[in-house]
């Protein structure tokens, strides 16, 4: 088969193999025909005239045109950060419990699995991020990987968060944390200390489960639980700001105290600076996967999880204090003294668990 070389203005090289004719010709129709009626606008448009880069595995790439990269913040969690960074709409990962499955609805992808199986890469991003960069005031943080993995299987071909990072090293005064579950990520090992030499910068690897088997099902596409937690380790010793983020905590399934001190164990080991973790978030669209996956690996647990999140995308605050409780204290044990390398060390006496259940219970 014929190898394209397409060049874009962000300095990327983008490598395609095409295919036969026929599935050429296939590939390059519209992801979405137009209405009349119901004619699509914004990011449904852009999405419906991407066009398609790679089809294999029941996976798809299209190029999306962007006209911003930052995204400002606006949820009322008391997120630390400002504004948000995706080099990528959808994830290849296939997480299970992931929230951010909702982020097709907004191109008219309704079917939760799309957003694991039509992966949209941006275009244009050192640009886009060198003018919007303007808009970043002093002490706005950046989260880059927020809503999906900016370390994917994509990142390989595309290198797009390779060329926000390129981006960054020409910056100065920034805030930047990244988030992923990729050990990908060792590969811009000296990109990332160059970034940091003139910016703040934190990774956030998340390891749920140091149960391979366990993260095998919960995570399929993700890396090992174990090739995370050693990209942990190759960070930390390269002077890198790296932590742990078991979020999210599944009730039932990995919220056990021995199974969370494994993880921060393990994470204490390899040189983690912080570790946190927090509840499962579970809207609609994310159920919608979720309980199905549920009923066939844990349906001892299908019905508590059903009556806690009918009308709500949030456990009580209850569950998500005692697991803060948790962590803090594992924190104290292993001697990790922080929870976000952003905030202040951990005060040792805030909170003081008692006892822990040995599962910690829905109710």
């Amino acid at each position: 088969m014929a190898r394209i070389e397409l060049f874009l203005t962000s300095g990327l090289r983008w490598s395609i193999l095409s295919e036969q004719k026929a599935n050429m010709q296939s590939s390059s129709l519209p992801l979405f025909a137009h209405q009349e009626k119901s004619p699509l606008v914004g990011i449904a448009r852009l999405a419906s005239e991407g066009e398609a880069l790679r089809e294999g595995h029941n996976v798809e790439y299209f190029t999306l045109p962007a006209k911003s990269l930052l995204n400002r913040c606006t949820s009322g969690r008391g997120m630390p950060f400002t504004w948000t960074i995706n080099p990528y709409r959808g994830c290849e990962f296939g997480c299970q419990y992931c929230y951010a499955r909702y982020t097709h609805e907004f191109m008219e992808l309704r079917d939760g699995r799309e957003f694991e199986q039509k992966i949209y890469v941006k275009q244009h991003t050192s640009e886009l991020l060198r003018r919007d960069l303007k808009k970043v005031k002093s002490g706005e943080g950046i989260a880059l990987g927020t809503a999906t993995d900016p370390y994917q299987p994509a990142e390989r071909r595309y290198e797009v968060t390779r060329g926000i990072l390129e981006e960054f090293v020409r910056h100065r005064g920034f805030e930047l944390g990244i988030v992923t579950k990729s050990n990908l990520i060792v590969r811009d090992v000296e990109l990332l200390r160059e970034v940091s030499r003139n910016n703040t910068l934190s990774i956030h690897i998340t390891i749920t489960t140091l149960d391979v088997e366990l993260a095998r099902i919960l995570e399929p596409r993700a890396p090992r639980p174990d090739l995370r937690m050693d990209a942990v380790r190759q960070l930390s010793e390269a002077g890198i700001s790296v932590g742990v983020s078991c979020s999210p905590v599944l009730p039932g399934i990995t919220d056990s105290p021995a199974d969370l001190e494994a993880v921060v164990r393990a994470a204490a080991a390899a040189g983690a600076r912080h570790i946190f973790g927090g509840p499962l978030f579970l809207k609609p669209c994310s159920a919608a996967v979720f309980l199905p996956f549920l009923e066939k690996n844990f349906p001892q647990l299908v019905q508590n999880y059903r009556s806690r999140y009918q009308e709500r995308s949030f456990l009580p605050p209850s569950y998500g204090k005692r697991i803060a409780q948790l962590i803090a204290s594992l924190r104290k044990k292993y001697g990790i003294k922080r929870a976000d390398p952003r905030g202040s060390a951990v005060p040792a006496g805030k909170w003081q668990p008692d006892s822990f259940d040995e599962q910690l219970s829905l109710f």
